[in-house]
C-alpha cells in the first residue's frame, strides 16, 4: 500500500462520475484513499437535498460499499482536533482534522478557497483540485490511471460510452487539463 495519503473531500465523492473514477483509482494502490463518517454524511445531505429522486437507503449502500472496498479508508478519532483549527469556513475543520490525524498530505478538493495555504500548510498539508491531483497522477504512473480511466469508461453500461462521450463526462466534472492530455490517447480509454 502506498504511503501518500490523501483525504477526499465530500465535494469529489459528491458526482457519481467522479467518485466513481476516484473510488477505482483508491483501488491501485498508488495512494492512500480516507474520508471520514462526517464527510459522508455531508455528501448525502447534499445529494438528498439537490436529487429528490436519490433515497436515503440507497446512499447508505453505496458508502457501505466504499467503505468496504477500499481498505482502511476511514478515519476516526480526528473530532478533538476540530476546535483549535481556523479554516475560512469552520464547517470544513473536519476534514483538515481528519487529513491531520491520518497524516494526509492532501486534500482533494474543489473548494481550495475553503483550505488556504497558510491554515493547512503548517500541518504539512496541501489542498489539490481533482484536475491538479488527477494529472499528477497520470505524470507519475500514467499506465495506471489510464487503465483505471479505461476500467471506468467501460463499467458504463446504462447506456454504454464511448471515449470521447466519457471524456465529455470528466469535462463537465471541470477536469479541463486532464481531459486536454486524455484527447490524445481516446483510443486507450
Amino acid at each position: 500500500m502506498a504511503n501518500f495519503v490523501v483525504i477526499y473531500d465530500s465535494c469529489v465523492l459528491y458526482p457519481a462520475p467522479l467518485r466513481d473514477l476516484f473510488m477505482r483509482l483508491a483501488l491501485t494502490d498508488l495512494f492512500q484513499a480516507k474520508w471520514t463518517k462526517d464527510i459522508h454524511r455531508e455528501g448525502m445531505r447534499n445529494l438528498l437535498k439537490n436529487r429528490p429522486d436519490l433515497t436515503e437507503e440507497r446512499l447508505e449502500l453505496t458508502r457501505s460499499k466504499m467503505d468496504l472496498h477500499v481498505r482502511d479508508c476511514l478515519v476516526e478519532g480526528y473530532e478533538e482536533l476540530i476546535e483549535c483549527l481556523n479554516l475560512p469556513d469552520p464547517n470544513d475543520r473536519h476534514v483538515l482534522a481528519a487529513a491531520i490525524k491520518a497524516c494526509a498530505q492532501t486534500i482533494v478538493t474543489y473548494n481550495l478557497h475553503d483550505f488556504p495555504s497558510q491554515s493547512i500548510t503548517q500541518y504539512g498539508i496541501n489542498a489539490e483540485h481533482p484536475d491538479e491531483f488527477l494529472r499528477h497522477l497520470l505524470d507519475m504512473a500514467p499506465a495506471i490511471v489510464m487503465r483505471t480511466i479505461q476500467e471506468t469508461r467501460l463499467s458504463l453500461k446504462n447506456p454504454p460510452k464511448s471515449s470521447e462521450e466519457y471524456l465529455a463526462i470528466l469535462e463537465k466534472q471541470s477536469l479541463p487539463q486532464t481531459v486536454s492530455v486524455l484527447k490524445d490517447y481516446a483510443n486507450l480509454i
